[in-house]
């Protein structure tokens, strides 16, 4: 046995050369041509540079060089740059520990220079000529160049030729170098950037100045759609604020490739941030669809520490859960307002600075959160008459303006099945023993229009059913859509997805309104649990108490579950408590009890909401398209599924050929 696995022969410990050192921890920040793309950027931005261009060849790996007018380096500092750990950006253990620039761990440079043939040509202000430094040899010598500095990397991995054998094509290199340059972009509008690849001029962004300067930066690097079909986000609580975009639910994607969070204007990967932004979309999005996102998180720099990672793309921070909150409201509270609100507001706005204006589009580009205002009755008595649609004379069921009477159980509706699912629901939509949770025990009934406010017009329009965002019902189609005239053309409603959404908004907002209670278990529930699980128990008592949730240990390998949420008492509460406290431990914050709340309501919302084949009056229909107009997040149901769609004049054209 001792013959398979030979003590190896002693060797002494030596210290490592310099250049060895340098090669090693180029492993580390130099894993392709990106990497050093990403560096040199880092530096041109700290200097102060307005504008910067990249020239490649060979996706990089034969030529990478960075230009910069920023303020450069003088001859005599030359030489120290390209040591190791040597940078003007720190000085003291308070420095490192309040970062405000991109890079600060001064190793970069020397990185960079064992594994390539590197140059660095630099003119500071005041300086009579640039001086090139030749990093192989240290020799400098005087040249011409313009106040900035110019790096220039030749046969990156030329002395480690295994490492070169593991990037990929051309194509693919100059792929992640554009990304790599474009992340930069999307941080600093005020920066203009140009991308040369073979002397080709592949991508240019010219740097914009004023209030709507990132505005026109999102839009000239991801595109014209990217701002159309994202809200903005605007957030501050305590020391932490939020800005940037949100993408709609209708525009997720298959993949993660528009998700862009930064910290201080450092793009970062953070599971944090991604989390809180994800759960935001929980209960709008269909499917694994992916969101869309640029957003940036301002902090005081003490708060976060962003010396976790050598290329400084992690971070951690003091107060996850705080950041965690702050994300995540911001990005709810921009994807509250319904599109058909925000369509109200612009129109509004447009008739106010040109009367000659009609509505707003509801797709236009960018629209702004405002609250419109609620409707109520008042909109339902229009001063409109349509004819008898022949639907018979005695709609069956309930009528939609009568919410209230959908929660009382064994009521049939058209189709003859319960109002409420006979058999009540427990753990997360599955069936329980126990009794289901109904509005009726949460409090009042949910929709009663004598309590709605009367419904105004927006700011500066007269109240016409022209103004409703999602117009006047003029028909109902096979019993399950609505077809309604507005002032673009035909909006399209799933009237159950509808409702379903109007139904589920009540129900989270009558719960919200009472702090969450918690029911003890008669027997504790009690499990094995690791000693990770163990210590985020005993640490996060407080925020488990806030969730509902007791969880002590039983013993140093076990924890007992001694009282739940309320809404959640018939439900595994040993699998509650093992996700509460997975996520606790990862994001120092947990939506699980939410989570399993909301889809509790969500199938509670979906057997009272409205059925398909009921039969609609157009009084009915018209009262859904109002409490949609001012209903959170009513362009999705509960499932992600949108709820409406706008046919305008002139695709409805384009379809009979008209004006051709």
């Amino acid at each position: 046995m001792n013959d398979l696995h030979p003590a190896p022969a002693r060797r002494p410990i030596r210290e490592l050369p310099d250049e060895l050192i340098s090669q090693i921890a180029a492993g580390e920040v130099v894993e392709r041509p990106a990497s050093v793309v990403r560096e040199l950027v880092d530096n041109a931005l700290d200097a102060g540079a307005h504008q910067i261009t990249l020239r490649l060849l060979a996706g990089g790996v034969r030529l990478i060089s960075v230009e910069d007018d920023g303020i450069g380096i003088p001859q005599e500092e030359l030489p120290v740059a390209l040591k190791r750990h040597a940078t003007s950006k720190i000085q003291s253990l308070h420095d490192l520990e309040s970062v405000g620039t991109m890079g600060f761990r001064g190793e970069a440079l020397a990185a960079i220079a064992s594994v390539s043939e590197m140059a660095v040509l630099s003119r500071p202000e005041g300086q009579a000529t640039a001086c090139l430094l030749d990093a192989r040899t240290g020799e400098i010598k005087p040249a011409a160049r313009a106040t900035g500095t110019t790096v220039e990397v030749k046969e990156l991995f030329f002395s480690t030729p295994a490492r070169r054998k593991f990037l990929k094509s051309d194509a693919t290199e100059l792929a992640h170098c554009v990304e790599s340059v474009r992340r930069h972009a999307l941080a600093r509008p005020d920066v203009g950037f140009a991308i040369w690849h073979e002397g080709k001029l592949v991508e240019q962004w010219r740097a914009c100045h004023g209030p709507e300067a990132h505005d026109r930066r999102l839009a000239d690097v991801l595109g014209e759609d990217f701002l159309s079909q994202s809200v903005a986000v605007h957030y501050n609580v305590g020391p932490v604020r939020v800005s940037g975009r949100a993408g709609v639910p209708d525009a997720a994607r298959s993949r993660a490739d528009h998700q862009f969070c930064y910290v201080n204007g450092r793009y970062v990967r953070d599971k944090v941030l991604t989390h809180a932004a994800r759960s935001a979309y929980e209960d709008v999005l269909h499917g694994h669809r992916q969101p869309i996102y640029a957003l940036t998180l301002e902090i005081d720099p003490t708060r976060v520490d962003v010396n976790v990672h050598p290329t400084k793309i992690e971070v951690r921070f003091r107060e996850s859960r705080e950041v965690h909150q702050a994300v995540r409201y911001a990005v709810e509270n921009a994807l509250a307002a319904p599109r058909a609100a925000m369509a109200a507001a612009a129109a509004a706005a447009a008739a106010a600075q040109n009367p000659a204006l009609g509505p707003a589009d509801p797709s236009a580009p960018g629209l702004t959160l405002s609250p419109s205002p609620a409707p109520g009755p008042a909109a339902f008595n229009a001063h409109w008459t349509q004819p008898g649609m022949g639907f018979g004379q005695e709609p069956a069921g309930h009528r939609v303006s009568d919410l209230g009477a959908l929660w009382q159980p064994g009521l049939p509706t058209a189709s003859g099945e319960a109002g409420l699912d006979a058999q009540p629901f427990g753990r997360w939509g599955q069936q329980a023993s126990g009794p289901a949770p109904t509005p009726a025990a949460l409090g009042q009934p949910l929709f009663n229009q004598a309590s709605l406010p009367p419904m105004a017009a927006p700011s500066g329009l007269p109240q016409t059913q022209d103004n409703w965002p999602l117009g006047r019902a003029i028909a109902q189609l096979q019993g399950v859509y609505i077809l309604a005239e507005n002032a673009h053309g035909l909006v399209i409603v799933d009237m159950h997805a509808a409702h379903e959404r109007i139904v589920y908004e009540r129900l989270k907002t009558q719960i919200d309104v009472a702090p969450l209670s918690s029911q003890p278990l008669l027997i504790p529930a009690t499990f094995a649990a690791t000693a990770q699980e163990v210590a985020t128990a005993e640490e996060s008592a407080d925020t488990l108490a806030t969730l509902g949730l007791e969880i002590v240990p039983f013993s140093p390998k076990t924890l007992a579950v001694r009282a739940v949420p309320s809404t959640l008492a018939q439900g595994d509460a040993v699998e509650l408590a093992r996700s509460v406290l997975a996520e606790l431990g990862q994001h120092d914050a947990s939506t699980v009890v939410q989570r399993a709340r909301n889809e509790l309501l969500a199938t509670m919302a979906c057997h009272g909401a409205v059925r398909a084949n009921r039969r609609l009056t157009l009084d009915e229909m018209n009262a859904l398209l109002r409490q949609m107009e001012d209903t959170e997040r009513s362009d999705q149901c509960n499932h992600g599924r949108p709820t409406w769609r706008q046919l305008t004049l002139r695709e409805l054209d384009n379809l009979f050929l008209r004006g051709r």
